[in-house]
């Protein structure tokens, strides 16, 4: 039986990944679900999914950060709509990522493998 090694693997969360991040939470999917057929307010949104203007601010502040939405100020309300570039090119973007990432680091031999 081989000796076991401890390889640690330094984690770099990449744009793709942060993306991903930001629209795997229910509450943004559900966001952006609504954006991508039409723009809304943050009054609409709370209307719409049943929760508080702060909850519904702060899911937006994280879209927008990650550059899923952009807003527009019009009086006193801002207007939120969905940025389609970059969900255009997640699909690519994360299977490039999975292929060629972690290509420097050797593998674990098999007579080192735990299973």
């Amino acid at each position: 039986m081989g000796t076991t090694t401890e390889h640690q693997i330094e984690f770099i969360p990449s744009e793709t990944f942060n993306l991903l991040k930001a629209i795997t939470h229910e509450i943004r999917y559900e966001i952006l679900s609504i954006l991508a057929h039409r723009e809304a307010c943050v009054c609409d949104l709370e209307a719409f999914l049943g929760l508080n203007q702060s909850k519904v601010s702060y899911h937006l502040g994280i879209l927008k950060d990650a550059g899923l939405v952009k807003s527009e100020q019009r009086g006193k309300n801002s207007y939120y709509q969905l940025v389609k570039s970059p969900l255009y090119h997640l699909g690519g973007n994360l299977l490039e990522e999975l292929m060629t990432r972690r290509l420097d680091t050797p593998l674990i031999d098999q007579n080192e493998s735990m299973c």
